[in-house]
């Protein structure tokens, strides 16, 4: 595999009910991001996390495997693709709480969800490092998070 360009966004909208502390750790329980910025947008506030490294997203590689939602994860983030990236939503809550949850948008999770956005020039190469295809349960082939690196 050859390196190529990779450009995550990860953000999420802080309610007025919620900590900005909690939605930060919401957010890196599934990406250790090279940048955050925290936007006051009149009355809300929204946090967003960067990085143009798949490594960032070591954390949701694991997590993927240890719930063993390879399928899922999978199926949703091709699902996702438009032209060059993936776009799709977490569960702000489970995400929380250390899980992963895949939700179709805000409006399933009462609090919003974390939007998590992936733009590469062969995205599915990063859908096949983050998301494995297998069978009958099983991985046909699995790629270490640094070996996405070259995806």
């Amino acid at each position: 595999m050859r390196s190529e360009m990779v450009n995550i966004v990860v953000e999420a909208e802080v309610k007025p009910t919620e900590d900005v502390d909690k939605v930060l750790k919401a957010i890196t329980t599934i990406i250790d991001p090279e940048s955050i910025e925290t936007l006051n947008l009149g009355k809300s506030t929204v946090i967003v996390a960067k990085s143009k490294n798949i490594v960032s997203l070591a954390k949701l590689h694991r997590l993927l495997r240890l719930e063993r939602i390879l399928d899922t994860a999978r199926s949703i983030m091709r699902q996702g693709v438009q032209e060059n990236k993936t776009v799709f939503y977490i569960h702000k809550q489970a995400s929380y709480m250390g899980k992963v949850s895949f939700v179709s948008g805000d409006h399933e999770s009462p609090l919003g969800a974390i939007k998590v956005i992936i733009e590469s020039s062969n995205i599915y190469n990063v859908i096949d490092c983050l998301a494995p295809q297998t069978s009958k349960g099983r991985l046909l082939r699995d790629y270490s998070i640094y070996e996405c690196r070259e995806a």
